[in-house]
């Protein structure tokens, strides 16, 4: 009998919960040591030894919710090294808000802090770095693939097994196609081994960690007989979606008056996810509206002075579930320069833009009074960004699921943004090229991905070659 081996997902979950332990483990020893290098003992003080527990629990916590230890961000290390910094800057900020209501921050030494941050955060990277390198050997060993049987030789079940030799062998390795109505000797390439007594008996003697099940639905008392035959195993089954599978977007298997349902389309946003964002536009706007209300007033002044017209320029734009809204923006053109029927985008040396509004342009700070419209619940900060009806109109037809992107609110700068996809967009590719990245954002959001999108905007979003 073929001896239970560890397979992929559990080795996942092993290096998961073995790396959670080490970064606790590292913080912990970071605080010894860096104790050590400035008081030369190692025997640290009660109130440093709470600081240390509360650190280790902030910090499981913290690289948990930014999903951290999720195996597919532990195997690139870019993004291990984004998510720790955030995650850890983020624990350290806490420990110093922490010590400062509790009035304590003087009993920490600065230069423990600061070798405790650089030493943990060292420490970190090191870990990750050699499990990078041992997960390549696993890779390599083949520890890392899953041996998979497959049940079907028919058409489902052949472009089940075209579809996995795409992804190659690191990720699922088949080990025979077991079907009791076929005679041939290979189906895909891969050897047929019989029948589906065959393969409760292959499963006894070699390795195999998955059997998929690929029989079209419609065969419900074949797929009924095959589920029966296999209960003897204690082996992971499942069911080959029908060919309505590999044309929907299927998300999950949600139960609905007890009946298992698949899930192809859901809101982006809810429960306490919306709340989350509702929060963030709401606080971070008002505070940014206090914060900004000097450079507001001086830029006001300023559209006065080079040019006659009203500060503020209004334009309806689509925004949630495809509603129309008024967007604000500063001024940038001269009055008369379009209408929301004819409206032309701004190109380079465009004549119609103002001498302040060429300096708001290039800055993107023609866009701060939307902060009126995050503040009033119309946007958001991040999210795709607005565009003019006409332009809406005109891409949804020639565009694939250009209107998806209105299954959450515009926002002020967004994932396509910081990736410099920005200004013009004078060919039906760079407006489609903006929707992916925009489909990408509201399929994969989260609090931490707003950060990450408001801290690159700055730097990557305002101030682009592509704004003029």
């Amino acid at each position: 009998m073929a001896p239970r081996r560890v397979v992929a997902a559990d080795l996942e979950a092993i290096v998961s919960g073995a790396l959670r332990a080490a970064d606790a483990l590292i913080v912990v020893v970071a605080a010894i040591v860096s104790y050590g290098v400035r008081h030369g003992t190692y025997a640290l003080p009660n109130l440093y030894i709470m600081a240390v527990m509360a650190a280790v629990a902030l910090t499981v916590n913290y690289m948990h919710i930014a999903r951290v230890y999720q195996f597919n961000n532990l195997t690139r290390l870019t993004t291990q090294l984004g998510l720790l910094s955030m995650s850890w800057t983020a624990v350290m900020l806490s420990l110093i808000a922490l010590a400062y209501f509790t009035q304590t921050s003087i009993a920490f030494s600065r230069a423990f802090v600061l070798g405790w941050f650089l030493l943990s955060f060292g420490a970190f990277v090191l870990a990750r770095v050699l499990l990078l390198m041992q997960i390549d050997r696993w890779r390599q060993a083949g520890r890392m693939s899953l041996n998979v049987a497959v049940i079907g030789a028919g058409p489902l079940g052949r472009q089940l097994l075209r579809h996995l030799a795409s992804l190659g062998e690191e990720q699922y390795r088949i080990v025979g196609v077991f079907d009791d109505n076929v005679k041939v000797s290979l189906v895909e390439g891969y050897p047929h081994r019989g029948t589906i007594d065959d393969l409760v008996h292959y499963v006894r003697t070699h390795p195999v960690d998955e059997v998929i099940v690929a029989v079209p639905w419609h065969d419900t008392a074949d797929i009924q007989a095959i589920v029966k035959r296999l209960k003897v195993l204690p082996i992971n089954v499942k069911l080959c979606p029908d060919y309505v599978g590999w044309t929907l977007p299927v998300r999950r298997f949600l139960p609905l008056a007890g009946v298992p349902m698949l899930a192809v389309l859901e809101r982006p946003l809810s429960g306490w996810n919306f709340v989350l964002k509702a929060l963030e536009d709401r606080v971070i706007a008002a505070i940014m509206l206090v914060l900004f209300a000097p450079v507001l007033l001086i830029i006001a002044i300023a559209i006065k002075l080079d040019s006659p017209g009203p500060v503020f320029f209004r334009q309806k734009r689509y925004g949630f579930n495809n509603n129309q809204i008024t967007v604000f923006k500063f001024r940038t053109m001269q009055v008369g320069a379009g209408s929301d029927l004819t409206v032309q985008q701004a190109r380079r040396n465009d004549p119609r833009v103002t001498r302040v509004g060429a300096l708001l342009r290039r800055t993107s700070l023609d866009e701060l009074p939307q902060l009126f419209n995050v503040f009033n619940g119309e946007m958001s900060l991040v999210g795709p960004r607005p565009h003019a009806v006409v332009h809406n109109e005109q891409y949804a037809k020639i565009i694939d699921d250009y209107l998806s992107r209105h299954r959450v609110k515009p926002g002020i700068t967004g994932w396509a943004q910081v990736n410099g996809l920005r200004g013009e967009t004078d060919t039906p590719e760079k407006m489609a090229r903006r929707v992916q990245f925009d489909l990408y954002y509201i399929d994969n959001w989260s609090l931490l991905f707003d950060i990450k999108i408001l801290m690159l905007t700055p730097f990557l979003g305002f101030v682009n070659k592509n704004a003029y």
